[in-house]
Formats: C-alpha cells, structure tokens, sequence
C-alpha cells in the first residue's frame, strides 16, 4: 500500500450555541453524545479509520484542549499534533496554519478538512466521495463536498454545478449564500445546486498558493504564529501575538469563492451538521408519533417532539412540532419552526452577564470533573470525581478552606508535609492557606464530596505549585 499523503484536519473551534442549552461555550456541542454511544468529535475520528491517511491535526482553542486530547485517547488515535488557537479567527487562519505546520514533515501532501461536529451515516458515500476528490485534486483543482439537498433549506448555503468533470464531480459555477425560502426551491427544482457542507480537500501547497494570492496579510500573520509556535506536552501552542494579528475570515470567502479551479464532489451521505434542535431531532429515531424521547421522559397526547431530559423527569401533554430540553440548571421548549432562534435567546443571556451559557454545573477537568450542588453567602458543596491514575494539581487557596469527604474509592492526600490514604467514609480538612493534592491511587474513579468555606470561592483562588497537566490556572 503506498504511503499516504492524505492529512485529515479537524476543525474543532466551534460553540454550538444553537444547541444551548445542552451545548455551552466551555462545553460544547461537538464533545456531546447526542446521537450514540460517542462525540460528534469522537465519530469524527473515527470516520478516519476507512482512509489511508496520516494521523490527524486537530486544531481547537485552549479552553477544550483536554476535551480534544482525551476524547482521542478514548479513541486510541494519536494525532499529528493537536494545535492551539489562542484566539477565533474564523477557518481560513486555521486551515493556513495546518497546512504550514503540516509541510514542515510532509512535502506533498492533501489536506481534507473536516468540521468536528458533523453526522455522516453512509460511511461508504463518505469513503467514496473523499476518493473522488482526491483524484480531482490531483488534477490541480481544489474540492469541496456538497450535499445532496433533498428539501429546500434556508439554514444552508449552496453550490450551483458548472460542467462535467467526471460521473461524479463538477466544476463550481458559484457559491450561494443563505437563500430564501422561494429561491431554495427553485434550486431544489433544477437539480443543479447541493448544500454547502463546509468540508474541503486540497493540495497544502495549493491552498497556500491561494492564500498568497488572496490573503497575503492573513499568511504572513499565520507563517509567524507556526514559526513562533511552542510545543506543550501534546499541543502545538501557536504564537499569541502573531495569530491574534491574522485578519478572520472563512474558507468560503478568503479563498474557495476566488480561485478559478474549484470543484464540487456531491455527497448523499446521510449527512447533518446538527446545527439546531430541528436537525438533531431529524437524525433521531423516533416513536409512532414522530416523537424522539431521551432520558426520563413521559409523553401524553404528544407528537412530532423532541424531549430530552439530563437531570429529572420531563413530561409533556397535548403539544406538537416542539422542542423540549432540560438541563440541571435551564430548560429550553421551542417550536421547531422557532429553533435557529435559540442563538437570539444565548445572546440575550450573555447581554445579562447571565452563567447558562458559558458552563454547566459539570465542569470537566483533565483529571475528571466537578459539580456544584449547592451554594451560599460563604459555603459552596461540590461532588468531585477524579478517574483511575489522575491527580488534581499541588496547589493552596487564600480565601477558603475545605472539608473532603469520600463516598467512593481510594485518595492519597497531600497535606502540607504529611501523605496519606483516604478511605471510603473518611474525611479531612483543608485549612485554608494549606498546600494541598488530592489523588485518585485505586482501579476505581474516586468520588468525594467538597464543602468549602471561606469569604471568596471563585474557581481562579487557586495557586498551583506543580500540575501535571501544564495548567498556570484553573
């Protein structure tokens, strides 16, 4: 089998507020299990497994980049490299830094760039379109997958065919923003356009040619950030200055929509970018009565709804064509005509300085997560759970003091000079201005229960010592 020269880059930068409030900016949609037993991100590598190509470069923001790594351990999938954006720039900037990353050990190489939170269930459309591509690229073009549109959608942008270049592939005549509902269906009717999927294949040396073309500022600012990069344990930190300078724009707009050779490769994949409630629902089994029902739910007189419920029993009665989502700490319920609005309702929140959108009462550490059960003037109680062979950071707080105590499993405890065990049914007090570690040492995830006490509780009083997750805070 010949080496492969094909580079997987996973775009993983996005918030999915559409999705709110499941989806949340510390959190969002792409490390969710919304439709199985994995991550959009997870199937997202694992969709690699059926191409001969080299591991992936994931790119994503500091905030998720232990979602990243550890959702790719889950996977045993080592990644080229997993980069760092120290600010959103929108794709292009990514894509730009990748391939500059990626030519420093592979001279040749396609890049196939690929969104982290798409649903692709017909892995053999998805095989085979990826190969046409790659033969077209190889004829000095530059591809993009459309979808096969199968009803007129407003929420898409779309791709009119040109000419014939093979059975399966086409010239790009244009590219199409968001249409109206009218002018969807005429397109629908001429059976020359597909949805814009947002996935690319290209030549690395090809796209930067382009970009020198089109964006030269914006390569000049991402050749900087690569030469300037710093490696962190598994992540490629690109340089802060030099990438907060690049100018932002997308794929589409810096380069796709000026180049002279593009060519669209139509993928009927059974594809969703699950970009609304709506979409999610549609990928969805379903009851009898076109109902999709997860968690602790119970439906009477209902029909054509999706209810989810993460944390208590959700009951419905007598409504239609809604959306229906509980959380610990929001509960959303839509029409399904209303969902793309939902982002009206996250930026009304985040006018109010309102917490719902940014984390949920879950915060998820690289060495397991915590969860606020409640909370007052001065006390707040935590449920923290730290996985088989993790460790919290050394670390003290100036504010307040803690109490532990273990419902489950076996902590080592670090307190000032003194290590020790801590059982099942055992506690300890933390006083405040303590230099303090707690380690999960048995098979088991170690469960405990926090009470801390104090006059601030922010997450940022916290001074580490040592961390061996490279943290500087929270």
């Amino acid at each position: 089998m010949p080496q492969p020269t094909l580079l997987p880059v996973i775009l993983s930068g996005g918030s999915g507020s559409r999705l709110w409030p499941l989806s949340r900016d510390v959190f969002p949609k792409q490390f969710l299990d919304l439709t199985g037993c994995e991550t959009l991100f997870q199937a997202t590598v694992q969709r690699l497994n059926r191409l001969n190509s080299l591991d992936p470069l994931v790119i994503c923001n500091e905030e998720h980049r232990f979602f990243v790594a550890d959702q790719l351990r889950q996977c045993q999938q080592v990644p080229m490299s997993i980069m760092l954006e120290p600010c959103g720039r929108n794709t292009a900037p990514a894509v730009t830094c990748a391939a500059l990353y990626a030519q420093q050990s592979h001279e040749k190489v396609q890049l196939l760039v690929l969104p982290a939170d798409h649903v692709i269930a017909d892995m053999d459309a998805f095989v085979a379109a990826v190969h046409v591509a790659q033969d077209v690229v190889g004829q000095g073009y530059m591809a993009t997958f459309g979808i096969a549109a199968d009803r007129a959608e407003t929420g898409y942008g779309y791709i009119r065919h040109g000419k014939a270049l093979g059975e399966q592939c086409f010239e790009v005549d244009c590219f199409v923003e968001k249409p109206s509902l009218e002018v969807a269906k005429s397109y629908i009717e001429s059976g020359l356009y597909d949805w814009n999927s947002g996935m690319f294949l290209f030549d690395s040396q090809m796209w930067l040619d382009a970009m020198q073309q089109f964006e030269p500022e914006m390569l000049s600012a991402c050749q900087l950030a690569v030469s300037n990069a710093q490696q962190d344990q598994d992540f490629t930190r690109l340089d802060h200055d030099s990438f907060a300078a690049c100018p932002a724009n997308s794929i589409d707009y810096a380069v796709m929509e000026k180049a002279m050779k593009v060519a669209v490769v139509p993928l009927a994949a059974k594809w969703s970018d699950v970009g609304s409630w709506s979409s999610l629902s549609d990928v969805e089994p379903s009851d009898d009565d076109g109902n999709v029902c997860i968690g602790d739910v119970i439906l009477h007189g209902t029909h054509n709804t999706y209810v989810r419920s993460e944390s208590r029993l959700v009951a419905t009665v007598g409504i239609q064509d809604h959306i229906v989502v509980e959380t610990a700490d929001a509960v959303l319920v839509a029409h399904k005509d209303a969902v793309q609005d939902v982002k009206a309702v996250v930026n009304q929140l985040k006018a109010q300085g309102r917490t719902e959108t940014t984390a949920h009462r879950r915060a998820y550490r690289p060495w397991g997560y915590f969860e606020a059960i409640d909370s007052g003037t001065r006390f707040q109680v935590k449920r923290i759970l730290v996985r088989s062979g993790a460790a919290l950071s050394l670390q003290m707080h100036h504010h307040r003091s803690e109490h532990w105590v273990v419902v489950s499993g076996t902590g080592r405890v670090t307190l000032g000079e003194k290590v020790f065990l801590l059982k099942e049914d055992e506690s300890v007090y933390i006083p405040l201005g303590s230099r303090h570690r707690l380690e999960n040492v048995g098979m088991i995830p170690l469960e405990i229960i926090e009470v801390q006490t104090g006059s601030y509780l922010g997450e940022d009083d916290i001074v580490r010592f040592s961390d061996e997750y490279g943290r500087e805070s929270c």
